[in-house]
Parts: structure tokens; C-alpha cells; sequence
């Protein structure tokens, strides 16, 4: 199970690699949100992977779930920073009325 993480972490970080300049095109946005829904499964299959270890605590070389997890969850944070960054926010969240016709106060009538 390890060497299908070990591949599947080679191609996401293949599809980044190629993926390289800025997310302009809705085709390169498409592939940056493919690559988030890859994350998932290979987040996914970690879990599962953990969960059937047979590693016991005293062997001297284990698979770090953690550090995956948390790796995963790096690359996770920078596709969703770079995807949609965070913008300075209009002040004024008021909405405009629209209606801009002033109706001029009754004529007093004359005695």
C-alpha cells in the first residue's frame, strides 16, 4: 500500500511541476481543482493505509502518517492560496439603493 502513496504523491507533484506559472486560465484552474480532488484520495488512502499497517513501535523503520498528512495539507493550503487569494474588502458593505429621483415637496396651496 505505501508504494501506491509513493506513486500517486510522484505524479501529483509531476502534475505541479508542469503546472508551473500563474492560474490565469479556467484550464489551468480546472487542473489546480483536479489536483485538490487527487489530494483527497491520496489523503484517503494514507488513512487506509495507516489503518491496515502491521508496523509495530519497535521496528526501526516506519512509514510517518503524520508527516504525510501534514504535507498533504501544505500543498492543500497553497493551491487553495494560490486559486483564490485573499483581497482587501470593500470598506462599505452597504448595498446601493438605486432609486435616485427626488419627488419635490408639495406646493403649499394658496388661500
Amino acid at each position: 500500500m505505501p508504494t501506491t502513496i509513493f506513486r500517486c504523491l510522484l505524479l501529483l507533484s509531476l502534475a505541479i511541476v508542469d503546472g508551473s506559472g500563474y492560474a490565469a486560465s479556467g484550464h489551468e484552474q480546472d487542473q489546480l481543482s483536479l489536483v485538490q480532488q487527487q489530494l483527497d484520495i491520496i489523503e484517503r488512502l494514507a488513512t487506509q493505509a495507516e489503518a491496515a499497517s502491521t508496523a509495530k513501535p519497535v521496528e526501526r523503520y516506519r512509514f510517518d502518517y503524520l508527516r504525510l498528512s501534514k504535507d498533504i495539507q501544505r500543498i492543500r493550503q497553497g493551491l487553495q492560496g494560490y486559486m483564490s487569494p485573499s483581497r482587501a474588502q470593500p470598506r462599505d458593505a452597504t448595498e446601493l439603493v438605486g432609486d435616485y429621483r427626488l419627488d419635490a415637496l408639495p406646493a403649499e396651496p394658496s388661500p
